[in-house]
């Protein structure tokens, strides 16, 4: 209610200078493409490995790491990613630097998802592929994976509107720019930060343009669940 009269096309890709929330959606998208990027490919190996061939105690250790991240609260994540990357090994605020910190989110959820996707086809299936001659990984690649492809996109996109709200690891590595994309090796903007920031301003302009930003953030995330839900109905079996 508060967001919706703020809302308009200049409101959506007009810069902060000029009360818009442009960079901040372009700089949201980014993220979440460039974490994606990172973090689905090795969340789901990670998942097919444990799935797979996860009865060892290398994948029992994995499990209790995975554990871990699944449950560590944002900030913390945050934080660590300032200690070792903004700090560390790139020196200073960057895109890149939001994104390897929100993998650290999204990777424990892919792989919780794959793994237990994987579990829920049936031996069977597998079996029939190794008895007509097919190698353990061909299998996994060719037999097991394409069965369980539903469970893959819906854990997938899950993790993704997960880390699509998340604020502090963004405070500690992305700063925040009022300007649309400038590289990756440099601050950038991100619609929960500036929701986090014009909270926290004095001028009721600026509180309705968070209150407007809150809402198209909710809108990212509703639409992304609502796939979600198709997804998981086998709308996307094909």
């Amino acid at each position: 209610m508060r967001g919706a009269p703020v809302v308009s096309l200049n409101f959506l890709i007009q810069n902060n200078s000029n009360g818009g929330i442009g960079p901040a959606i372009q700089g949201t998208l980014i993220l979440i493409g460039l974490t994606s990027l990172i973090g689905i490919p090795v969340g789901i190996l990670s998942g097919v490995y444990l799935a797979e061939f996860g009865n060892n105690k290398y994948a029992a250790a994995m499990r209790s790491v995975n554990d871990v991240l699944t449950e560590f609260p944002s900030i913390v994540v945050g934080i660590t990613a300032y200690g070792a990357i903004v700090i560390v090994l790139i020196g200073h605020y960057s895109a890149i630097a939001g994104s390897i910190a929100l993998s650290f989110i999204l990777i424990p959820i892919v792989a919780r998802t794959t793994e237990e996707s994987l579990k829920l086809v049936p031996n069977s299936v597998r079996e029939a592929s190794l008895a007509l001659g097919a190698h353990k990984w061909r299998t996994t690649l060719s037999v097991v994976l394409p069965t369980a492809k539903a469970g893959l996109l819906t854990g997938t996109l899950l993790a993704v509107a997960r880390i699509a709200g998340e604020t502090a690891p963004l405070i500690m590595t992305i700063l925040g720019n009022r300007y649309f994309f400038q590289g990756l090796n440099q601050p950038m903007a991100a619609l929960p930060l500036e929701i986090w920031r014009d909270s926290l301003q004095p001028q009721a302009s600026l509180q309705a343009q968070g209150w407007g930003a809150a809402l198209i953030l909710i809108l990212m995330v509703l639409t992304l669940n609502i796939i979600v839900r198709l997804a998981s109905r086998g709308r996307f079996k094909r």
